[in-house]
């Protein structure tokens, strides 16, 4: 029988799967979409998400990131982080690099999806296949929590996320992130003449149309040529539990609060590993636990933020008080980058 079946083959469950046979146990992949994904994503990652990468072995190709810069077209603020360099990496090369270790490890991907799965007292049986246990790392929309009732309503407003990449040599190893009075626009280096640009809005419009917001960026970006444009929304998700009797979520399907403070990658990494911890114990329950302590930074920093950016005259002041207060600034992006 199978230790572990993961649902989904993404950052989350492939870090999952690694975590596991490194662990000595056997983990099976079922994933419906041949590699690697490409995903809206900030592609940026905290020094404590590169550290988690390097421990099981994958160092993918990408930008050091220095620290993180906060623009508002009149003042800017930047922090730089105190214990190592962050990542900017595209998602493919990052899946690639994932994939590559899962494979030489010996942890085999079968295509497919997991629905359905029936629990038994020592089992659960799905796709075909029978584990001990069941992973869900399915995403943001996760299958597999609504298909348990662990979905939680979605609070107002709903934001979204919007992509591209434009073909221009990197201005910075700063992430930065440019803040509008609709959204914010995050700007990662991924490449020798690559940088990403994200988005994040409650308004339903067009790219072009976000970008707009911001003429400073505007300017850097000049006639680089961009690339498609990929989405994803609503960004906010609940689950009432991570852990239902032998299925237990990781990733975005374990819960998510936002892409503004950028730690969705790095929090997956170190849950993976919480999680492989728990089994490998023979303490399942104790990763709920473990999963909450892991992300409450992330919960109450990026929750905060969030509520002051739903006020028009609180948004105003986000960059204003960074600015002002920079030793503060400074240590909530270290708190959160894990320095």
């Amino acid at each position: 029988m199978i230790d572990v079946l993961v649902a989904g083959g993404g950052p989350a469950g492939l870090a999952t799967a690694i975590h596991a046979a490194l662990a000595g146990m056997e983990a099976v992949v079922v994933e419906p979409r041949p590699g690697p994904v490409d995903k809206a994503c900030g592609e940026g990652l905290m020094p404590s998400g590169a550290a988690g990468l390097r421990a099981i072995g994958v160092e993918p190709d990408g930008r050091p990131l220095r620290g993180i810069r906060y623009l508002d077209g009149r003042r800017q603020v930047q922090a730089d982080f105190r214990d190592g360099a962050g990542l900017g990496v595209r998602r493919t090369v990052l899946h690639a690099a994932l994939a590559r270790r899962a494979a030489d490890l010996g942890v085999r991907t079968v295509p497919g999806r997991v629905t359905g799965p029936r629990q038994y007292a020592d089992r659960v049986e799905a796709a075909g296949l029978r584990a001990r246990w069941l992973v869900a790392a399915d995403g943001l929309h996760s299958p597999l929590r609504a298909g348990l009732g662990l979905d939680l309503p979605v609070p107002a407003p709903r934001r979204y996320g919007l992509r591209r990449h434009y073909r221009t040599e990197p201005w910075t190893d700063f992430v930065e992130v440019h803040w509008a009075a609709a959204g914010e626009a995050y700007v990662t280096p991924v490449g020798p003449d690559l940088v990403g640009v994200a988005v994040l809005s409650a308004r339903r419009r067009g790219y072009p149309e976000h970008l707009a917001d911001f003429p400073g960026l505007l300017d850097r970006l000049g006639g680089s040529v961009p690339s498609r444009v990929l989405g994803a929304g609503p960004l906010r998700r609940g689950a009432r539990t991570r852990v239902a009797g032998r299925v237990l979520l990781v990733g975005d399907a374990a819960g998510y609060v936002d892409a503004l403070t950028g730690e969705g990658i790095s929090l997956a990494l170190h849950s993976a590993r919480a999680l492989v911890g728990c089994l490998r114990a023979g303490r399942p329950e104790g990763y709920e636990r473990a999963w909450r302590r892991l992300s409450l930074l992330h919960r109450v920093l990026t929750g905060a933020l969030l509520t002051a950016r739903r006020h028009p005259a609180s948004a105003r002041l986000i960059v204003p008080a960074a600015h002002r207060l920079p030793v503060v600034f400074r240590a909530a992006v270290n708190l959160l980058a894990g320095g």
